[in-house]
């Protein structure tokens, strides 16, 4: 069990792999706060150095761009490593499905060989994407998936179902200490308002007076996680022992319409918005509700925050972020500036 207060005299190090995106940058802190030296990495294809200014100005923390799918440099040594090292919204691992595929293998093995290299306990970010469309509901981690190994998801869902099978096989044949967790949609400060994501599209589109798009007729559900709920449940996850190996399900059980979370958001701005509907992406899945009794029984966790309270943290940062003008940190990789729609 890693424990930060174990030794005054020697700092416990961690390596983590996409530090610069949303849930890593957030990690990247926890860890620093509970008395870690920390190493980012990250290829910066989606994450933003804005996410780690806090952590920047820490003096045991150190950056390194690079990416997962390439050997990582000789000489690192560390007792944890974290994998967050792959976009997680749909149009940002379609965009590349090869780069996306081989982070998912390549990368987790790259990673997986430097945790073996370190007698260090690995971390992997699977995802509640393993299971596809879902023919049972809700999800525990016995269910095997209803996944589509040839669609334009299957870059991410077929790529993460391999890098849970390979650390089981590192762990297997090579006693590498792994913990696999399936993070649920995840969500609040440091995401990408640009990112494709659900919550990110509709919180940015109302504050822009834009019209809401909505895929499908709405009636599909999500259970969304605040990001501080995430974070407390990775870190139980890199204390436990080496028995906890999971894989095991972290995200909010509360499950609510596409449409519902629409409602929840305008309530919260005071706009009545215009919803666009367009049809149904292929393979998007039309229920997904996580069953975190393992999380409960293994981790000792749940998530405390409501959906609301989330929401409305999550609002708050939206909205400063675009009174701020700081939407550029964004913008320019995926399009020209953002301008606000007329009053």
């Amino acid at each position: 069990m890693l424990d930060s207060h174990s030794n005054a005299t020697v700092m416990p190090r961690a390596f983590v792999a996409g530090a610069a995106g949303f849930l890593g940058s957030h990690l990247t802190d926890r860890l620093l706060n509970e008395g870690w030296e920390v190493i980012g990495a990250d290829n910066l294809m989606c994450g933003s150095l804005s996410n780690l200014e806090r952590a920047s100005e820490r003096p045991h923390f150190s950056f390194l761009q690079a990416d997962v799918i390439s050997p990582l440099e000789d000489g690192i040594d560390c007792d944890l490593v974290l994998n967050l090292a792959c976009p997680a919204s749909p149009p940002r691992y379609q965009k590349d499905p090869l780069h996306t595929l081989m982070t998912c293998v390549v990368g987790t093995f790259n990673l997986a060989d430097l945790a073996h290299r370190s007698s260090a306990r690995i971390i992997h970010s699977s995802t509640s994407e393993i299971y596809g469309d879902p023919t049972m509901h809700p999800q525990p981690e016995s269910y095997r998936g209803n996944v589509n190994p040839i669609g334009p998801r299957a870059c991410y869902d077929e790529g993460k179902r391999a890098a849970e099978a390979l650390l089981f096989d590192m762990h297997r044949t090579r006693g590498l200490d792994i913990g696999v967790c399936r993070i649920f949609n995840t969500y609040g400060p440091r995401m990408d308002p640009f990112d494709g994501r659900v919550v990110s599209n509709f919180i940015r589109q109302m504050l822009m007076n834009e019209p809401v798009t909505v895929y499908g007729d709405g009636s599909q559900t999500r259970s969304f996680c605040y990001v501080d709920d995430m974070v407390e449940g990775i870190w139980q996850f890199c204390k436990a022992g080496p028995d906890v190996t999971g894989p095991i399900n972290l995200g909010n059980p509360v499950e609510m319409t596409i449409l519902e979370l629409v409602e929840m958001i305008f309530e919260i701005v005071g706009r009545v918005p215009e919803i666009a509907f367009h049809p149904l992406p292929q393979d998007d899945p039309t229920r997904r509700r996580p069953d975190i009794a393992q999380a409960k029984e293994k981790l000792g966790w749940q998530p405390a925050i409501s959906p609301r309270e989330g929401i409305s943290r999550t609002i708050d940062y939206f909205d400063e972020l675009l009174s701020s003008g700081r939407f550029d940190v964004f913008v320019p990789r995926y399009g020209p500036r953002y301008q606000p729609a007329a009053e």
